[in-house]
C-alpha cells in the first residue's frame, strides 16, 4: 500500500497520468545488468552468455535479462564480466562524461554500479575517488571495486565534509548519487515503503543541500558535476537543484547531451523548499532566481510509467570558468609518495615468472606503497591518503611474505589472460568452473608454478601448479 501522502502529492504532480504511474507499481520491475567492457565487449557477451538479453537504449552496454535467467549465479558475474544493475541507474554516471586521465569523484558510491561505470569510461587512467560514508557499505563498494577489475581507484569512508577539507578545487568531475528517501524504488525495495514519511523525505533534502555545498568546493573551475536520485519528491529533485543554484551562483544548469532524449524533463513548479513547499518570490524573479529556475527544466526526470526502469532525477551542473586557464590543485597533503622499488624485490621475481611483460604498461607509471606486508599500485599523483580513512588505495598487488610474493586476487581480476604465461580456462558450463568456485582442487598437467584461472576466458583467480594438481587460490571469503 502507497502512502496517502504520497498519492496524494504524486496525484497533484502527474494530473492524469497519475492512474498510469500508480498502475506501474503493481508490474514487476524490469532487471539488468552492464557490460565491463575491459572484459567483454557486447557481441561477445551476447554469444557466450546464456541469457535473454536487449539493450538498456540510454546506457551503453546496459542489457535487460529475462526473468528467469539467473546472472548473479553465473561464473561470470564472479569474473566481473558484468556488473547486476538497475538499468534506471545506469543513466548517470553517463552524463558526467568522466574520460580517461581526469581526476573523478563519485562522493556517494555504494555499492559501486556508478563507480564501475565511471571506471569504464576512463579506462584505467586518472584517479577516481570512491567515497563512501557508512562502514559496512563501503567494505561492500571495494569488494565490488576489486571484481570488476578497477586499478585506478581510491575507496575512502569519510565524510563530505572531511573531504571537502581535504580536496579543495581538485576534481574534475564529480558524481552526487545523494541518500535519498527512495521513492523510486518502492516497487523493488519494501524497506524503502516501510520507511517513508514526509519527515524523512525532509530530513533528505536538508542532507542533500549540505552534500551539495561540499561537492562544489571539491569541483575545480570549469569542471562538471552531475545530481541524482532514486526519488521522485520534488523537495529532493528540482528543490535540491534550484536551491543549490541559488546559494552558489558560480554554477549553472548544463545540456545534459544526447542521452536526455530518452528522458522527461523537471519543471519549475516542482522546485520546492526542504518542506516541500513551492519555491516562489512575491516580487517576481530576480536574474539569479530565474537562472536556478532554468536548472529545474534542465533536469531529466525518470518515470516508471514511461519507460523500462525505476523512478530517477538527473541534473548536470557546470562550474564557471569552463574554457580558461587555471593551475591545477592538489590535495591538502600533496601527492602520495610511495615506496622504492628496491623494497618490492619479491614481487618483481613473481613478476619476471608469471607475467609475459612488466605491468609497469599495464598500470601507467604508477607508484608501490606497503601496509604492512600488502603491497599496492597505486596511480600516478594519486593524493595523499594521510589522515583519510581508506579502504583500497589503488590495485591490491598481493602479499610480501618471507622470500616470495603471494598475488591477490584483486591482480587476477584486473589483468587479461593474454597477460599471463599460464593460463587455465575452465568451461563456464562445466562442473570445473564449480568446483574452482568452491575452493576445490583438480587434476592438470603443465609446468608447475602460477596459473590465472579463466571462465570462459574471463580471468577468474589464481591456482598454483604442482605434481599434477591445480591448487585452488579462490578467496575462502568468496566461494560458493
Amino acid at each position: 500500500m502507497l502512502p496517502v501522502e504520497f498519492r496524494n502529492r504524486m496525484e497533484k504532480m502527474l494530473g492524469e497520468e497519475a492512474e498510469d504511474f500508480f498502475r506501474c507499481f503493481e508490474q514487476k520491475p524490469w532487471q539488468a545488468l552492464r557490460l565491463n567492457p575491459g572484459k567483454a565487449d557486447g557481441k561477445e557477451l551476447l554469444e557466450k552468455a546464456p541469457f535473454h538479453l536487449s539493450p538498456v537504449p540510454w546506457a551503453e552496454g546496459g542489457f535487460y535479462y529475462g526473468e528467469d535467467d539467473q546472472p548473479g549465479k553465473h561464473p561470470f558475474h564472479e569474473a566481473g564480466v558484468y556488473y547486476i544493475q538497475e538499468p534506471s541507474a545506469m543513466a548517470a554516471a553517463g552524463f558526467l562524461e568522466a574520460g580517461p586521465g581526469e581526476r573523478v569523484l563519485d562522493l556517494c558510491a555504494a555499492p559501486g554500479g556508478k563507480s564501475t561505470q565511471l571506471a569504464a569510461s576512463m579506462k584505467g587512467q586518472g584517479i577516481l575517488v570512491c567515497n563512501e560514508i557508512h562502514p559496512a557499505r563501503a567494505r561492500i563498494l571495494s569488494e565490488n571495486i576489486e571484481r570488476m577489475g578497477v586499478r585506478n581507484a581510491l575507496v575512502t569512508n569519510e565524510t563530505p565534509e572531511r573531504l571537502a577539507e581535504e580536496f579543495q578545487d581538485y576534481f574534475d568531475k564529480i558524481l552526487v548519487d545523494a541518500p535519498c528517501s527512495g521513492e523510486g524504488m518502492f516497487r523493488k525495495n519494501d524497506i524503502a515503503l516501510e520507511e517513508w514519511s514526509p519527515e524523512n523525505v525532509r530530513m533528505c533534502a536538508e542532507r542533500q543541500d549540505g552534500i551539495l555545498n561540499c561537492a562544489a568546493g571539491m569541483l575545480r573551475p570549469g569542471g562538471r558535476m552531475v545530481y541524482s536520485t532514486c526519488t521522485f519528491a520534488p523537495a529532493e529533485n528540482e528543490g535540491s537543484i534550484v536551491r543549490f543554484l541559488l546559494r552558489h551562483p558560480e554554477f549553472r544548469a548544463a545540456d545534459p547531451g544526447e542521452n536526455a532524449a530518452f528522458f522527461a524533463r523537471g519543471k519549475r513548479e516542482w522546485a520546492a523548499d526542504a518542506d516541500g513547499n513551492p519555491l516562489t518570490w512575491a516580487q517576481g524573479n530576480t536574474a539569479d532566481q530565474e537562472d536556478a529556475m532554468q536548472g529545474a527544466e534542465a533536469s531529466l526526470r525518470l518515470w516508471p510509467h514511461k519507460l523500462k526502469g525505476e523512478g530517477h532525477f538527473v541534473a548536470v551542473l557546470q562550474k564557471s570558468g569552463e574554457g580558461e586557464t587555471f593551475d591545477r590543485s592538489y590535495s591538502r597533503g600533496g601527492i602520495q609518495k610511495g615506496i622504492s622499488p628496491k623494497d618490492c624485490g619479491d614481487f618483481f621475481t613473481f613478476e619476471k615468472e608469471t607475467f609475459c611483460s612488466p605491468l609497469e604498461g599495464f598500470a601507467g607509471k604508477g607508484i608501490f606503497l606497503k601496509f604492512g606486508d600488502q603491497l599496492y599500485l597505486c596511480p600516478d599523483e594519486m593524493p595523499s591518503i594521510k589522515g583519510l580513512k581508506v579502504l583500497r588505495p589503488g590495485l591490491h598487488l598481493g602479499t610480501l611474505k618471507k622470500n616470495r610474493f603471494e598475488p591477490s586476487h584483486a591482480l587476477a581480476l584486473a589483468i587479461s589472460p593474454d597477460m599471463a604465461r599460464h593460463v587455465c580456462d575452465l568451461d563456464s558450463r562445466g562442473k570445473e568452473a564449480v568446483d574452482y568456485l568452491n575452493g576445490l582442487t583438480f587434476p592438470q598437467e603443465g609446468e608447475k608454478g602460477w596459473y590465472l584461472v579463466t571462465v570462459d576466458g574471463y580471468s577468474l583467480g589464481w591456482g598454483k601448479l604442482a605434481g599434477g594438481v591445480m591448487k585452488n587460490h579462490y578467496p575462502k571469503g568468496l566461494r560458493k
